[in-house]
């Protein structure tokens, strides 16, 4: 053994007693000081908790570690890859764990951290036919107290078909899950949670990218891989631990969708209802059960219990006034917030017709004789 790898084991075997040192007893162990100052009602729930993450690469190293770090019960871990060279200009990879798997050589970081969480690995790939199943069954059945499923599922991915593959089971089980990514000019990322039948799934819309006005075709290079700063990839999986935290502890506001653009510090918001025409029918299936039970899913904590309740009245036998918004419309050519773009237009749907493209828009101020002269010529 060389010298340094004594040190580094030396070091290693010190913070492993630090971590076990982190008792009940210290006033900000983990999570407690979020409690003492009441914002958490219970940190310690955390510890009950499972999160199964997928692609343990710039963005889900870190935020396995965030959770780690944070005390949570579980983690499961999914991942195909291997430590590189390349992925030393990221956070968390070590140069010596390079040629190991991702899943493996996080696993025996995060054990070092915090010895206490319960550490799943699988090494392979989702998108094959005969993983699926196995991705899926860790879904449903991996949390803590055996056979039940996970509390949360977070999409660390850097590809379309990964993603794709966990919003289909994640629809087919009705699992609530969080999707992250980082664009390939690195400066710019999202994150945007999933509720089965309640939200926009993956496949409602063309996938929404924060607007950064630089032509992303000209950043790709054979061998290299371009969303690679550190800073940006910590911000996002800052921002998604910290949705994940408010979600599983229950306090703030849970975001919807959140981007982030490096170059001008802004952060869009926005909130997108699903698409009754979706091409994945488990989603168009979760839709019809929510429309028939509206139970809206509590994301916002920080309002009162009888927020968002419709108003009853005791005289009226009962009816409520509630709001006439289908859950499940969503437009192909809805316009998104300021300073986000969909990746792509989706083509329509058999059946509809375009629009005019000689019509004209009403102008302010015509009268109703100018307005029918206007209408008599299209």
């Amino acid at each position: 053994m060389s010298k340094s790898q004594a040190n580094s084991r030396s070091g290693r075997q010190k913070i492993a007693t630090m971590s076990g040192d982190v008792v009940d007893s210290n006033p900000y162990s983990r999570l407690m000081a979020l409690k003492r100052m009441g914002i958490v009602k219970d940190y310690e729930q955390i510890r009950q908790k499972t999160v199964l993450i997928v692609g343990v690469g710039g963005v889900g190293s870190v935020a396995s570690e965030m959770l780690t770090r944070c005390g949570i019960g579980k983690l499961i871990l999914f991942d195909y890859d291997k430590v590189e060279l390349a992925n030393m200009n990221r956070l968390f990879f070590q140069p010596d764990q390079s040629g190991q798997s991702k899943v493996d050589a996080a696993a025996s970081t995060l054990s070092v951290i915090n010895p206490d969480v319960q550490i799943e690995t699988h090494n392979m790939n989702i998108t094959l036919m005969d993983k699926f199943d196995l991705f899926m069954d860790r879904m449903k059945n991996g949390h803590l107290n055996t056979g039940q499923p996970v509390d949360l599922v977070l999409s660390c991915v850097d590809n379309f078909e990964a993603r794709m593959a966990i919003n289909t089971a994640c629809n087919e089980l009705g699992q609530i899950w969080m999707e992250s990514g980082v664009s390939e000019n690195a400066v710019s990322g999202h994150i945007q949670t999933i509720i089965p039948g309640q939200s926009a799934c993956f496949a409602c819309a063309p996938p929404l990218i924060v607007a950064s006005k630089i032509d992303e075709r000209t950043l790709k290079r054979e061998g290299v891989c371009a969303a690679s700063l550190p800073t940006t990839m910590g911000i996002v999986s800052g921002v998604l631990v910290q949705n994940a935290l408010k979600y599983l502890l229950q306090f703030g506001k849970v975001s919807m969708y959140l981007g982030y653009s490096a170059l001008e510090d802004f952060f869009p918001t926005w909130e997108m209802k699903p698409n009754v025409t979706c091409d994945d029918k488990e989603c168009v299936k979760r839709q019809k059960e929510f429309q028939k039970n509206p139970v809206y899913m509590q994301l916002d904590f920080m309002s009162s219990e009888e927020d968002g309740k419709a108003p009853v009245h005791e005289e009226n036998f009962g009816i409520e006034i509630v709001d006439e918004t289908s859950a499940g419309d969503l437009a192909d050519d809805t316009e998104v917030t300021h300073g986000l773009r969909t990746e792509y237009k989706k083509t329509q749907s058999s059946g509809q017709e375009a629009g005019n493209s000689n019509a004209q828009p009403i102008q302010s101020g015509e009268t109703l004789e100018e307005l029918m002269s206007r209408m008599k010529n299209l």
